[in-house]
């Protein structure tokens, strides 16, 4: 089966360079839906047969052309929501973007049981979003599927690819930007340990839109 990992559309506290993990937090800028507009033509090779969102309304936004496109109700799950901060929402102080990616980082090297500040371990944190990839996966297997799209968040995704991939580490991905609509396919592997391997990685929009705007601390490489 192949996964297709994708990042949601910009929204406005991605402009404003801020943290930004509220849920169901804002809508897509004007940007971000033409981001979103465009997944459909640039993903049409993929044969999509189920779509998973999270509790925030930019991940909604963006599957909506692809829902559209491909005549799917889009499955809802809580797990797959952004690593909170909820110390920090809204701030753009580089301290606190430091120690967030910080404990981010932490998680892909392994250490989970640290906290972040007013929020989750990363033993909470994988065990949530394990929980629905592999019942996507589970359900895309029983329907006969060959490719799962999940839109979801850049935090989110970079920090999972690094624990769960055979050919991705913490040390790569520590330099690898993830933009706004930007998609990771991951296929399957036999290892339990390393359920997948990445087939491909974009850092820009696969769409081509908005290439060189402004995606927020979550799409930046961590320093």
């Amino acid at each position: 089966m192949r996964l297709l990992l994708i990042r949601h559309g910009q929204t406005q506290p991605n402009v404003d360079e801020v943290i930004d993990t509220r849920i169901p937090g804002p809508a897509l800028t004007t940007l971000g839906a033409l981001q979103a507009a465009a997944l459909p033509e640039t993903l049409s090779g993929e044969d999509i047969g189920a779509l998973w969102v999270s509790s925030m309304v930019r991940t909604h936004h963006t599957a909506d052309p692809l829902a559209e496109a491909y005549g799917l109700v889009p499955a809802q799950r809580h797990g797959l929501h952004e690593i909170q901060a909820p110390d920090w929402e809204l701030s753009g102080n580089p301290e606190h973007i430091d120690v967030y990616y910080d404990v981010v980082q932490s998680w892909a090297h392994g250490e989970l049981e640290r906290r972040m500040p007013g929020g989750e371990t990363g033993h909470e944190f994988f065990t949530r979003f394990d929980a629905v990839i592999d019942e996507a996966v589970r359900t895309g297997r029983q329907d006969g599927l060959s490719v799962v799209a999940v839109v979801a968040h850049g935090t989110a995704i970079r920090c999972w690819t690094a624990r769960r991939t055979d050919n991705l580490d913490a040390a790569t991905l520590e330099q690898r930007p993830l933009d706004n609509t930007g998609v990771v396919v991951l296929e399957e592997t036999a290892e339990a340990a390393h359920p997948w391997t990445c087939r491909s990685w974009t850092g820009v929009p696969v769409s081509g839109v908005g290439v060189h705007a402004p995606s927020g601390p979550a799409g930046e490489p961590i320093c």
